[in-house]
């Protein structure tokens, strides 16, 4: 059976090794750097199936990093690792192309369930998403996270496109706020539920040209997506 490649950049050389370690007993494939400045020679080489990003990095932070690795893979996964805590380091951190966050300090079982976690959503949707859904006046691709209308693109985060592939697959129907959180985050803590609240806000400006489109929030359920 193939190995998991993971391509993991961390600056701090004993949890470096303890990861790295940890992973490799369990049959993955890591090549790791410890300097930012050698990530995209390591992704270019190794071409991994995930990324594992610690964001305070000499020479590149993790959000540069993350977002020159999306400009040649729009749908490798990327796992950021960081002691911040803020909701903006947050969100820049996803605008940058990341698709999970991972506090510091943090225990191996939550790092592979995580990794598992986000492969076997990744590659589904790779193997699932049409090329092209018709959203009233928009496209919307998937698979390189674009909407498109009246000659207009606009480039969807990872969590802005897999929020709108669930509100899509509910359309004309009820999704629980519940399902969503647990579907794109893996829980339903207050922090992520924050988040989901700021990339409905962010689908609405989107949409906001065809007045027939609609993300109409039912109070302590969730989301009817008119379209």
């Amino acid at each position: 059976m193939k190995k998991i490649k993971v391509l993991y950049i961390e600056d701090e050389p004993a949890l470096g090794r303890i990861v790295k370690e940890s992973l490799e007993s369990r049959d993955f494939e890591v090549n790791m750097a410890a300097d930012g400045g050698e990530a995209i020679a390591a992704f270019i080489r190794t071409k991994p199936d995930i990324c594992v990003l610690d964001i305070m990095l000499p020479e590149k932070d993790g959000y540069t990093i993350a977002r020159e690795i999306r400009r040649m893979s729009p749908t490798v996964p990327i796992i950021f690792l960081t002691a911040k805590t803020q909701t903006e380091d947050l969100l820049k951190g996803f605008e940058s192309g990341g698709n999970d966050y991972i506090h510091k300090p943090f225990s191996m079982e939550e790092l592979i369930v995580r990794i598992g976690n986000l492969l076997q959503l990744t590659m589904g949707q790779a193997s699932a998403s049409p090329d092209i859904i018709t959203i009233g006046k928009y496209c919307f691709f998937p698979l390189r996270y674009e909407l498109q209308t009246e000659g207009e693109t606009r480039k969807l985060s990872y969590r802005e496109a897999n929020l709108l592939m669930i509100l899509i697959e509910n359309r004309n129907a009820l999704v629980k706020r519940k399902d969503i959180l647990m579907r794109i985050w893996g829980d339903d803590s207050f922090f992520n539920s924050r988040n989901l609240d700021v990339y409905i806000a962010k689908l609405r400006e989107h949409f906001k040209k065809d007045p027939t489109i609609e993300i109409i929030t039912i109070k302590g359920v969730g989301y009817h997506f008119l379209a």
